[in-house]
This record gives C-alpha cells, sequence and structure tokens, in this order.
C-alpha cells in the first residue's frame, strides 16, 4: 500500500514539474519578446523585479515560505534577463567574497560576475562603461561604514540602484582539520575585528592575526600553507577546498553587511524606496541641525545619518544620509529643496527600492 501511495505523490510530482517547466518556457518567451520591444534600451529595471518579487511574498500560500519564493523567482528572472543579454556585475574580488555572493543574490547566477583587485576598480569599471553593474559593501551593523565606499560616492556619476542585505557568518577554515599548530590567521581587518572576542578565547595569544584585502583572499593564503588559517564564508571553503574547524565564530549572532548596487541609470518608484543623499553643512554653530529641519517639516523619515571627512579641508565633514521614499515623491522633493537652502553641497546619490530578501 505505501508503495502505490508513494507512485501517486511520485506521478503527481512528475505532471505537476512538466507543467512549471511549459510554464517557465511561456514566461520567458514573454521576458524575451519585451526584451525586443525595448531594443537597446535598459534591460535590468530593479523596480519591476522588486515589485515582482514583493507581490510573489504576498500572494504566496505556503508550504514554502516568502523568502524561499522569492529566490526561486529571483532565479527565473535572472535567466530571462539572460535571454535579453546577461548582465556583467563588477564586485571586490577575488571569487568567494561577500561582495560575490551580495551579487548572485541580487541578480541570480545568470549574471556574469567580474572580480576586482579593488573598491576603486570596480567603480572604475562600470564608470567606463566596461561593465553594467557594480556591487560595493557599504556598512556593517557591528562594524560600521566602508569608508572607501563611502569617499568613492561622492564624486563618482554612478547612481545607487538598489541595496542588498546579507546576514554574515565567518568560519575558520584551514588545509588540515586540527587546530594544532595554526601560526597565523588571515582575514580582512573588518572580519578579524567582527571575531575578535572568539579568537581571544579559542585561539593562542602568540597566534598573528594578519589583515588582507578580502576573506576570499585570507582563504586561499590559507590553502598554500598548513601552517595557516583563514576567517571566510562559505563559499571561499569551497572554492579553495578548506576545512571548516569552527563555524558562525563572529562575536555578533545578528551580524548583517549591507552592499549597493551601482549604475548608470535613473530608478522609477517601485512603491517602497529609499533615498540616499550626501551632504555638506557649512561651518557654523547649529548648521547640522539645520541640515535636519527640511526632513522633519516635511514629514520624511531618516533611516540613516552618516558623518566622514570631507578630505576638502581640515575638520571639514559630508553627511551621508539615507530617506524613506523616492526623490519623485512630493514631500520627499520639499525636502530636498529645502535642505539645498541650508546645505553647502548636496548630492542625490539615488533612488532605489528597499531590499526585498
Amino acid at each position: 500500500m505505501s508503495e502505490e501511495l508513494l507512485k501517486k505523490h511520485r506521478d503527481a510530482i512528475d505532471s505537476i514539474d512538466a507543467q512549471v517547466l511549459n510554464l517557465l518556457n511561456e514566461r520567458a518567451e514573454h521576458a524575451r519578446t519585451i526584451g525586443e520591444i525595448k531594443g537597446s534600451g535598459v534591460v535590468y529595471r530593479p523596480e519591476r523585479e522588486a515589485q515582482v518579487l514583493r507581490r510573489i511574498k504576498d500572494i504566496n500560500p505556503g508550504p514554502l515560505p516568502g523568502e524561499s519564493v522569492a529566490r526561486l523567482f529571483r532565479e527565473i528572472m535572472s535567466e530571462c534577463l539572460a535571454l535579453e543579454r546577461p548582465l556583467s556585475i563588477a564586485y571586490l574580488g577575488p571569487e568567494g567574497t561577500f561582495t560575490q555572493q551580495a551579487a548572485v543574490k541580487h541578480f541570480g547566477h545568470a549574471a556574469h560576475t567580474v572580480a576586482c583587485a579593488s573598491i576603486d576598480e570596480v567603480f572604475r569599471l562600470v564608470e567606463s562603461r566596461q561593465l553594467d553593474y557594480a556591487v560595493v559593501p557599504v556598512e556593517n551593523s557591528t562594524e560600521g561604514a566602508v569608508g572607501r565606499t563611502l569617499d568613492l560616492l561622492v564624486n563618482t556619476p554612478l547612481k545607487i540602484c538598489g541595496e542588498v542585505v546579507l546576514r554574515i557568518h565567518h568560519h575558520l577554515q584551514r588545509k588540515t582539520p586540527s587546530f594544532d599548530g595554526i601560526r597565523r590567521v588571515y582575514s580582512h581587518a573588518q572580519s578579524l575585528a567582527q571575531c575578535h572576542e572568539w579568537l581571544n578565547k579559542n585561539l593562542p595569544a602568540d597566534v598573528e592575526r594578519v589583515s588582507v584585502a578580502s576573506n576570499a583572499e585570507a582563504a586561499r593564503l590559507a590553502s598554500e600553507d598548513e601552517n595557516f588559517a583563514a576567517i571566510a564564508g562559505q563559499s571561499a571553503a569551497e572554492r579553495y577546498n578548506l576545512i571548516k574547524l569552527a563555524e558562525n565564530i563572529e562575536d555578533e549572532p545578528n551580524n548583517t553587511t549591507r552592499f549597493l548596487i551601482l549604475g548608470l541609470q535613473d530608478v522609477a518608484p517601485s512603491g517602497q524606496d529609499k533615498t540616499s543623499i550626501v551632504v555638506s553643512a557649512p561651518n557654523r554653530p547649529g548648521a547640522v541641525h539645520s541640515l535636519l529641519a527640511p526632513m522633519a517639516d516635511n514629514g520624511v523619515s531618516m533611516t540613516k545619518f552618516e558623518s566622514r571627512p570631507s578630505r576638502a579641508g581640515l575638520w571639514d565633514y559630508v553627511f551621508f544620509i539615507d530617506l524613506e521614499g523616492h526623490h519623485d515623491d512630493k514631500a520627499l522633493q520639499l525636502a530636498l529643496e529645502g535642505l539645498a537652502e541650508r546645505a553647502a553641497y548636496v548630492k542625490v546619490l539615488g533612488s532605489y527600492p528597499v531590499a526585498v530578501l
């Protein structure tokens, strides 16, 4: 009886799979036709993808969780988009970094990800139109802002098209399955800081901690010498065939990094958006307080306020501000107009959909 019951369900799954396959190809045909109608126009529409993913999560009846169906549809959209033209994505390399993981999470596996040696190179390749989009880290919930990204945002012609929020899990990795004989641990400076207390408790004090350009680079170095270990993520362990000695060693259980998607296009409203700006205040008492007044007066919520040396003069600062809403929204337009009257400098870095996944 159990075999008959199993066969009944397996036959049903086979039938459903055939229907799913037909529907996927039908969807792909519509996507390809849309691409032909658009011609040489912009292929990737962040606001449209965000709307689709939110709708899918809203109408999902289960039992699959909303995040699971959203991931599936992200990959479907990625493959359909590739029928028009695969996107090329610059990220901070080498392969196996969290930034590459964020790029794949946002654009899907059909996009072509290109590793860069520095954040500066990531910006440059997209600014020169050699690649389509950039993915760069901008802040971590434990260690704060990524300074180089903020500095480059001030003068770049690139615009923020989207954001990715990635839960960060760090693992201690090595060629051999033992803690014995570790002389050195490599990782990015932020990752070393994020795992500081765990390292103090679990490794001898004489083990050297060496910061490198990325966690994937740390994994590569660890793969070359049995006396070395690395703090890196799952993809780096797989890439360099390392054994995880300890998993999830980050000191903060909710360690999360936010990444920005950068491109050369403006993004239309999606219905749930965020606007990022950078401003400088005149050097006088109460100037910063004055900057905030237009937001309060127009009912615009501020979700981030970050100061950064402007490099224009000693003790001069610029301020990076995230606001709820799209720059086309009337309230936000009025707030930005009021801000322009008070600030020495205002630049809208972009309006873009709030991260869906």
